[in-house]
């Protein structure tokens, strides 16, 4: 019982903290001023915008194949391309659903073991992981003064240095307690890391770990460039450094994170961000909905399809 509840609330409250916070976010800017802003765009920018959104899904089911051909799989690329766009459509439902479906599906259709092709998903979540942590040291360097500045202007520098000595201390003494622990917590944390060092070699161990690592760049770098030209579809937006555009693409990636594919957050996590360079706040809510509602409606429409085509398409291609 206690654990169906459990699972209840993992669906039902990321559901409700996305209702909330669309009714924020549209408390601080109404709907009328997003449709006006809707309206001025240039909708070339917020095409373009969703073109390189569907480039970096297609690699993404590109580079999935190189994982699976060393197994022995060699997948077709329609399904492994409907299988990605399934993933994202199911996820704005239940949390992390869509990618125990993108498993079946191969499982369904190319007849890849389920244990199997969730690993892989798993793996390259670890690639993906390690270059966002890359797009976040790069930001850091990008906008070192300014993120210097703005903690040296809020905080005492000996308060820096000593919670900067804290953590460190705080750090080795809980690496301590995972290494010698034998907790049900220590134990899973050590095997979460296990599996990202294990993720990351395995990488480099493929027959095509070029290729993997290239789309991985390719796939990544389309993200930021989604988010960058869609920018230029708001005029009060144009003129922004890539700094600043990376602390909005970061903070906006984390928000899809918080609630069902970034319902609600991901508008005020773009203000949040942007706030931080003095960018109004009517254009920077606005972009976000803008920038999240073209994603998501290119989500639904080819999700939505891929759904509907697959049984037809393996119905007519077997074998």
């Amino acid at each position: 019982m206690k654990l169906k509840i459990t699972k209840a609330l993992k669906i039902v409250l990321p559901l409700l903290l996305g209702v909330f916070l669309v009714w924020y976010s549209l408390s601080k800017v109404s709907v009328g001023e997003i449709w006006q802003y809707l309206k001025e765009s240039d909708y070339g920018w917020i095409v373009f915008g969703v073109f390189l959104g569907l480039l970096s899904h297609m690699s993404r089911a590109y580079r999935w194949r190189f994982q699976l051909e060393p197994m022995g799989y060699h997948v077709r690329y329609a399904n492994s391309f409907m299988a990605v766009f399934a993933t994202y459509l199911i996820n704005y439902t239940i949390p992390r659903a869509g990618e125990v479906a993108r498993a079946s599906i191969l499982s369904n259709y190319e007849e890849v073991p389920f244990e199997k092709g969730f690993g892989t998903i798993v793996a390259e979540r670890i690639a993906d992981l390690i270059v966002m942590m890359g797009i976040i040291i790069a930001t850091l360097f990008l906008q070192f003064d300014f993120i210097y500045g703005f903690f040296i202007e809020r905080l005492n520098p000996l308060k820096i240095g000593v919670l900067a000595i804290v953590g460190v201390i705080g750090a080795l003494l809980f690496f301590n307690y995972l290494k010698r622990s034998d907790s049900k917590f220590a134990q899973k944390i050590r095997t979460f890391i296990s599996g990202l060092v294990e993720g990351l070699f395995s990488i480099f161990k493929m027959k095509k770990k070029w290729a993997f690592i290239f789309h991985t760049l390719f796939i990544w770098a389309m993200y930021v460039l989604m988010f960058y030209v869609t920018s230029f579809a708001i005029p009060d937006l144009k003129g922004m450094s890539l700094g600043v555009i990376l602390v909005g693409f970061i903070s906006a990636s984390f928000s899809i994170a918080a609630t069902n594919g970034g319902i609600g957050s991901y508008p005020l996590a773009v203000y949040a961000a942007f706030s931080l360079f003095g960018i109004a706040e009517d254009p920077s809510i606005a972009f976000g909905w803008i920038m999240w509602a073209s994603q998501t409606l290119m989500i639904i429409i080819f999700g939505g399809l891929s759904l509907i085509y697959l049984p037809i398409y393996n119905r007519k291609n077997k074998g």
